[in-house]
C-alpha cells in the first residue's frame, strides 16, 4: 500500500493542490484541459500547477497586447485564436516578463533570465502539444531563443566545515540563552536530521516525509518518495546510523499528535516537522560558523553530491542517488567543479625541477665572470 493512501497529511496536501490546480484551469482556454490531461501521466501535480500559472501569465499578456485577441478573455481563446500568435509576439512576451503586474495581487513582478526561461518552457510545451496533435501547422515558439542562464559554481561545504557544523549542532555553541533551552529538547533530533541530509543527499521534503516504518536499521537503509511518486531505497553509513540511533530511541517514547503517528521527525508540538522548520534550523546553526552564513539545506545536497562524485568518479551513480531524472543535469552541476582534479592536472607533466635545483636567492642579471652584453 502506498504511503499516500494512509497518510492524512499527504492526502490533505494533495487535495489542496488539486483544488488550486482546478481554480487555475478554469481561467485558461478550454484546450488547456486536454493538454493537461495529456501530460498528467508524466508530471506531478506541482509541475502542472506551475505550468498553469505560467500559461495564465502568457494568455493574459496575449489578451492585453495582441489586437486580434483583445476582445476576448483568455478563457474564451480557441485554437483558431491561438493561430494568430506569432513568434514576434513570443519574443515581445519575454521582454514583457522583465516587469509586469500580477493578476492576483496587482503587485509588480520582475523576472531574471531564469524566470523567463521557465515561463517560455511552459509556453513551448503547450504549443508543442498543439503542433504534435495537428492543431497548428508550426510551433512558432521553437524559433525564439531561450534566455541564456549563467552557470553558477556549486556551493558546498568542505570536510572541515561539515565537522564544525556537526559539532555546533551537537553542543549548541553560539546559540542564544533562549535557543539553548530548546536545544536541550531537540539536540538528538537536530543531529539526526543534519546527519541524514549531509550523509545521504536527500531533499528536505524527502527528509521530513520519512515514516518510521520506512527505516530499516538492520540494513542501514530507508525509503524516500522522489518527485513524481517514485519510491527509492537509499542507504546510510555508520556515522549517520550513530547520529540516528539516539533520536530513534527518543522517538519511540514520544506519543505523536494524531495524524503524525508514523512520522520519523517531529516538532516540539509532536507533529511532523515541516520543510520550513528544517530550513530555519539550518539558518540557526549556520550562524555559528562565519563561512556558512548563507548556507541552505540544498547546499547539504550539493556537499554530498560533490563528495560522492569525487570519491567514485561515477556521474551516473551520483544522478541515481540524488534522484536526477536527466544525468545531464548532474553533469552540469558536479562534473565541472572537481577542483582537486584540475589541481592535479597542473603537475601531469614532470619538468625535472625540484627544490634542489632552485637557487636560494634570485639570480643576478649576469652570471659570475661575465659582462653585460650590449645589443
Amino acid at each position: 500500500m502506498s504511503r499516500n493512501s494512509d497518510d492524512p497529511r499527504k492526502q490533505s496536501l494533495q487535495q489542496r493542490q488539486m483544488e488550486q490546480f482546478r481554480r487555475l484551469l478554469v481561467q485558461l482556454p478550454e484546450i488547456c484541459q486536454d493538454y493537461f490531461i495529456d501530460i498528467e501521466p508524466q508530471t506531478s501535480i506541482l509541475t502542472r500547477i506551475n505550468y498553469a500559472y505560467d500559461l495564465r501569465v502568457f494568455f493574459d499578456y496575449a489578451h492585453k497586447t495582441i489586437e486580434d485577441l483583445a476582445d476576448k478573455s483568455p478563457r474564451d481563446f480557441t485554437v483558431e485564436d491561438l493561430k494568430k500568435i506569432t513568434s514576434r509576439d513570443i519574443s515581445y512576451y519575454l521582454e514583457y516578463l522583465n516587469l509586469y503586474t500580477s493578476q492576483d495581487t496587482d503587485a509588480e513582478r520582475m523576472n531574471q533570465n531564469q524566470g523567463k526561461k521557465r515561463k517560455l518552457v511552459a509556453v513551448r510545451a503547450f504549443f508543442r502539444y498543439l503542433h504534435v496533435h495537428g492543431m497548428i501547422e508550426n510551433n512558432i515558439t521553437e524559433i525564439v531563443h531561450v534566455p541564456k542562464i549563467a552557470e553558477k559554481p556549486i556551493v558546498y561545504l568542505d570536510a572541515d566545515e561539515v565537522s564544525e557544523l556537526i559539532r555546533i549542532v551537537y553542543n549548541g555553541e553560539f546559540l542564544s540563552a533562549r535557543e539553548k533551552k530548546f536545544h536541550q529538547k531537540t539536540q538528538k533530533r537536530d543531529l539526526a536530521i543534519f546527519a541524514l541530509l549531509l550523509g545521504t543527499g536527500i531533499r528536505v521534503s524527502e527528509c521530513v516525509g520519512i515514516n518510521r516504518k520506512e527505516v530499516n536499521l538492520r540494513r542501514n537503509s530507508f525509503q524516500v518518495h522522489r518527485k513524481g511518486g517514485k519510491i527509492m531505497e537509499l542507504y546510510f553509513g555508520d556515522q549517520v546510523r550513530a547520529a540516528l540511533l539516539p533520536y530513534w530511541e527518543e522517538r519511540e517514547q514520544i506519543e505523536a499528535f494524531p495524524g503524525s503517528e508514523d512520522a520519523l521527525f517531529l516538532s516540539l508540538q509532536r507533529r511532523r516537522i515541516t520543510s520550513r522548520a528544517v530550513e530555519n534550523l539550518v539558518t540557526k546553526y549556520a550562524r555559528g560558523l562565519e563561512t556558512l552564513a548563507h548556507i541552505t539545506p540544498h547546499k547539504f545536497r550539493s556537499t554530498f553530491g560533490t563528495a560522492l562524485y569525487r570519491s567514485t568518479g561515477d556521474i551516473y551513480l551520483v544522478a541515481d542517488v540524488l534522484g536526477h531524472k536527466d544525468v545531464n543535469v548532474t553533469k552540469r552541476h558536479y562534473a565541472s567543479i572537481d577542483e582537486k582534479k584540475r589541481r592535479d592536472a597542473a603537475d601531469v607533466v614532470s619538468l625535472g625541477i625540484g627544490e634542489e635545483t632552485q637557487p636560494n636567492e634570485a639570480p643576478s642579471p649576469n652570471p659570475p665572470g661575465t659582462q653585460s652584453r650590449q645589443s
